[in-house]
């Protein structure tokens, strides 16, 4: 039987926190006159008292280490409960959103995911836009810690190889897991700090500066207006099309490089990839604009090195609607958006490495097939890749393809048509941002859809967000029998 209180304690004190964490906004609101305040006031006193209550309850079974089921009852749980409770100012605030619009709003929060079911965000209060922007920076975080701690530890989706880089934390997941958050909490607040001073230095007002740093540095993309970026072309693009590229690598790269060791950033065979791809990438789209539209060269490039970036990495901020470009453009940030950027960031989608693997064991199996008696392994970062490892991919991109399939067709029994219901899909397996297509390309919202399409879709968000493999597995009655 699995001991159910270590997981709801650590779950009740981070609801606990979430709800302190709402007095942020509040203070924003206060200061502002806004009588907006009270919202956070009362969503504050809610969330922080129910989660303290639930951690006392379960006080009493805290232990050292955990089980491989209560971490993954813990991984899922939080980007469930955390979701739920962070919907609530949303409910009671100015938006008057149903449950489905803010469970939705928060999950793309907490997941990074940038869907929004929201219209009007320029006639908000403060406080509600500065809530948004705050849940994705907690998810960005909180997403960094369990790929360098959890999934590696859980053998998730391949990310077992990184087990190692991720300090060892076998046998000790909660106490190794806080060492490792200080050490990258440090780095992920030095570099929001820097993005903010950043916009400023640029003309960016204030709020937005706060607000942009928060969702650039999570790879989030929500914004304080309903035009997303577009509101602030020109040099900003280039500064936060950089900072989205710093949040796509690898954290522990970082780590590693404050204690004096720059060598594994340079040599990391991801960041090469990633780099290499949004360079390509980029500079193709440029040409593309240049040639086909006629367009000035300098426009051109920075607004697909900016769109590139944020939908590669899964931002989705968006300055323009790129849809505009041709049927060759949309396919492109189709594709990419389904790449991602490097495990151990705050990006999502299937991850660099995944393909890298992928394509190491295809060139094995034409060597074998072309030499049978050759020894031929596939390989990763120079190092040979474990059958564990290789399984774990296949497996990973298998599943993540046949979801990305059935929510599709799911989608589509909900009435959506094929553009809206395989992006949307998309989008939210991969926690990209925004669809294609009129409803919810980079010019629209999430806000048409119907209820039963928007439940789906924040089903696939967490799904996407956890690699797939460690929601699933609470499905099976394997897991609940041993």
């Amino acid at each position: 039987m699995i001991d159910f209180r270590p997981v709801g304690y650590v779950l009740g004190l981070l609801v606990a926190a979430l709800g302190l964490t709402m007095l942020i906004p509040l203070g924003v609101d206060f200061m502002a006159g806004d009588p907006h305040w009270n919202v956070f006031l009362e969503s504050a006193s809610i969330v922080a008292l129910t989660g303290g209550l639930m951690a006392l309850a379960c006080s009493n079974g805290m232990v050292e280490r955990i089980s491989i089921q209560q971490t993954f009852l813990l991984t899922t749980g939080v980007w469930s409960l955390l979701p739920f409770f962070g919907a609530v100012p949303f409910v009671l605030g100015a938006t008057e959103a149903s449950y489905t619009d803010a469970m939705f709003e928060a999950m793309s929060g907490l997941t990074t995911t940038g869907s929004t079911a929201f219209t009007g965000l320029d006639d908000l209060p403060r406080g509600l836009l500065l809530w948004r922007s705050m849940l994705q920076w907690f998810g960005g975080i909180g997403i960094i810690v369990v790929a360098m701690v959890f999934l590696p530890e859980l053998r998730v989706g391949g990310m077992q190889i990184f087990r190692s880089e991720a300090f060892d934390t076998m046998g000790k997941i909660l106490p190794r897991a806080a060492g490792i958050a200080a050490q990258i909490s440090w780095i992920y607040v030095s570099l929001t700090f820097t993005c903010f001073l950043g916009y400023l230095a640029l003309d960016m007002p204030t709020f937005e500066a706060v607000n942009h740093a928060l969702t650039t540095m999570s790879t989030g993309g929500f914004s304080t207006t309903d035009q997303s970026f577009g509101a602030f072309q020109g040099p900003p693009e280039y500064l936060a099309a950089t900072f989205m590229i710093l949040a796509s690598l690898p954290f522990v790269r970082y780590v590693q490089l404050l204690a004096g060791t720059a060598q594994p950033l340079w040599r990391d065979s991801q960041i090469r990839a990633f780099l290499s791809m949004v360079v390509l990438v980029s500079i193709v789209l440029a040409v593309f604009q240049v040639v086909a539209d006629d367009r000035e060269l300098e426009p051109s490039i920075r607004e697909a090195i900016f769109n590139v970036t944020s939908i590669v990495s899964g931002t989705g901020y968006a300055s323009v609607d790129y849809q505009l470009w041709g049927s060759f453009a949309v396919v492109v940030f189709f594709l990419i958006g389904l790449v991602g950027g490097c495990a151990g960031s705050t990006c999502c989608s299937v991850k660099i490495f995944r393909y890298q693997i992928m394509v190491s064991a295809v060139i094995s199996q034409i060597r074998r097939i072309h030499s049978p008696h050759g020894l031929f392994s596939p390989r990763f970062d120079g190092r040979p890749v474990s059958d564990d490892v290789l399984n774990s991919v296949m497996a990973f991109l298998v599943l993540f393809i046949v979801s990305l399939g059935v929510l599709a067709v799911l989608l589509g029994m909900t009435g959506l048509d094929m553009v809206t219901s395989l992006s949307g899909a998309a989008t939210a397996i991969g926690n990209i941002g925004p669809g294609l297509g009129p409803i919810i390309g980079p010019a629209g919202t999430f806000a048409p859809l119907n209820d039963a399409a928007k439940w789906l879709l924040t089903f696939g968000m967490l799904l996407g967000r956890l690699e797939l493999m460690a929601v699933y597995v609470l499905f099976t009655a394997h897991f609940w029998r041993n």
